[in-house]
């Protein structure tokens, strides 16, 4: 149970140490206003998982082979 507690609170520092970051920093930047910049914030997220998922897909696959021979 405390290892449920303890990730849990991990998890809402983490979210809250982002949440300040996107609020207070990423204005900093001064990200000009652009469609191109736009379709590369909304699709970024998208491609990132597609890449993470496809890795281990790979792995899987990779293991499964190497444990059927």
């Amino acid at each position: 149970m405390d290892s449920q507690w303890l990730f849990v609170m991990k998890l809402l520092v983490l979210s809250t140490i982002l949440a300040v970051a996107i609020k207070y920093l990423v204005p900093l930047l001064q990200i000009p206003a652009t469609p191109e910049i736009a379709l590369a914030l909304v699709l970024s997220p998208t491609i990132i998982l597609a890449g993470i998922l496809a890795w281990r897909r790979w792995q899987f696959e990779k293991k499964f082979e190497k444990d059927k021979l």
